[in-house]
C-alpha cells in the first residue's frame, strides 16, 4: 500500500490550544473539520502523545487557530516539533490573544479562530477524536488557509542530502532513523508519526 496517497487528501493545518491549571499549551494538527452546522460541531483528532491531548481531555475546552499561507516554519517548530511536557511553548511568544473561554489563540498567520467545548471523545488507538460544540469564532483576515500540500511545497524545508547513512527518513519532518531495518512500531521522536510515514534512504 502506498501510504503517500493519504497526503493527497485535501486538509489544512491548525494550531490547537488548551489550558489546564494555569498552563497554556498547543500543538499542530491536520485533522480539524466541521461536522455539522446546526448545531455547529467540529471534530479535532489529536495524537495521544501530545501534552495538549491530555489537557483537552481533562478540561474539555479547546481553541483552533486556522493557519494561513503566510505561516513560517518557526510556527511548526514551536508548536509541532517540541513537547509541551518539556517546554513552555508560549514562553517568549507574543502573537496570541485570549478568547472568551480563557484559552490562547494564535494571531500570527491565522485567518480565524474557533472556540469549542468537547461533547464526546472517540478513542482511535494512537489518537483521540474530540467532537466539540463551537461556542465562539472570529475571522481575523482574508488570507488563504494553509493546506498540507502548500506546507509540503513551500513552508517545510527541503531535506538535506544524506551522505553515507543507512536508514529511513520521516516524510513529515525529515528526521532520520539510522539502521538497516525500521521497527514496525517506531514512532518519530520529533513529529510523533509512525513507521508508515518513513521512507528508506536510497
Amino acid at each position: 500500500m502506498d501510504n503517500k496517497a493519504m497526503f493527497k487528501i485535501g486538509y489544512g493545518l491548525y494550531v490547537v490550544t488548551a489550558e489546564e491549571n494555569g498552563k497554556h499549551n498547543g500543538c499542530i494538527v491536520n485533522t480539524t473539520i466541521q461536522v455539522t452546522s446546526t448545531p455547529n460541531f467540529i471534530s479535532i483528532t489529536v495524537n495521544k502523545k501530545n501534552k495538549t491531548h491530555d489537557m483537552i481531555k481533562n478540561t474539555r475546552k479547546v481553541n483552533v487557530s486556522i493557519l494561513t499561507e503566510k505561516a513560517s516554519f518557526d510556527i511548526f517548530k514551536r508548536f509541532g516539533f517540541q513537547s509541551g511536557a518539556d517546554v513552555d511553548k508560549f514562553a517568549g511568544y507574543t502573537n496570541m490573544k485570549k478568547s472568551p473561554n480563557g484559552l490562547y489563540y494564535i494571531t500570527e498567520a491565522t485567518n480565524a479562530y474557533i472556540s469549542a467545548y468537547v461533547q464526546q471523545a472517540i478513542d482511535l488507538g494512537t489518537h483521540t477524536m474530540f467532537i466539540a460544540q463551537v461556542v465562539a469564532a472570529e475571522v481575523l483576515s482574508e488570507d488563504k488557509t494553509l493546506t498540507y500540500d502548500y506546507y509540503q511545497e513551500n513552508v517545510k524545508p527541503k531535506p538535506e542530502p544524506v551522505k553515507a547513512k543507512k536508514g529511513y527518513r520521516c516524510v513529515i519532518c525529515n528526521y532520520v532513523y539510522e539502521g538497516d531495518e525500521l521497527p514496525p512500531d517506531f514512532i518519530c521522536p520529533i513529529c510523533k508519526h509512525g513507521a508508515s510515514d518513513f521512507e528508506k534512504i536510497q
